[in-house]
């Protein structure tokens, strides 16, 4: 974590009145530079807040200018998202489904072949049981995968 000194001396942080438009305005900037192009997911919260040394509600209020401005849309479990072309970010449980479907059309998962339990796709994509049975539930219904009652899932025949 950089210390004030260093953070202002490369221009992160913003001093004086009204800090949001300062926000909104650097932020602006990564944008229309392309830094942040469109499809782009911009930094959490958070992470706004500890790079311009600000409260949470300083930031929100720069990201709010934004959002009228129709420079950032907000997706729900994504974030505030640059509009674009590459606007509909996927959801981890498409990623998953889509990368596991890419397997089983590809033949490195041949049919009858067993998939990874639920808790190895976990570790493999870092993602919640959930999200995991989300997109073992997307290849179901796809007629990709079957599942089989205290065996696990299995590549359809």
């Amino acid at each position: 974590m950089p210390t004030a000194a260093e953070a202002m001396a490369v221009g992160r942080w913003v001093t004086g009145g009204r800090i949001y438009p300062q926000i909104a305005d650097r932020l602006r900037e990564r944008i229309r530079s392309g830094e942040f192009g469109p499809g782009s997911v911009l930094p959490s919260e958070a992470e706004l807040c500890r790079t311009f040394g600000v409260a949470r509600n300083t930031a929100r209020r720069a990201l709010a200018i934004l959002e009228d401005e129709g420079l950032l849309v907000t997706v729900p479990s994504k974030g505030r998202v640059v509009p674009g072309e590459s606007t509909a970010v996927p959801y981890r449980y498409q990623v998953i489904a889509g990368e596991l479907r890419e397997q089983i059309e590809r033949g490195d998962l041949a049919p009858g072949a067993a998939l990874l339990s639920e808790a190895e796709l976990r570790r493999r994509f870092a993602a919640s049981r959930n999200t995991v049975r989300q997109a073992l539930s997307v290849l179901e219904r796809e007629g990709l995968v079957v599942a089989e009652h205290g065996r696990g899932r299995f590549v359809r025949l």
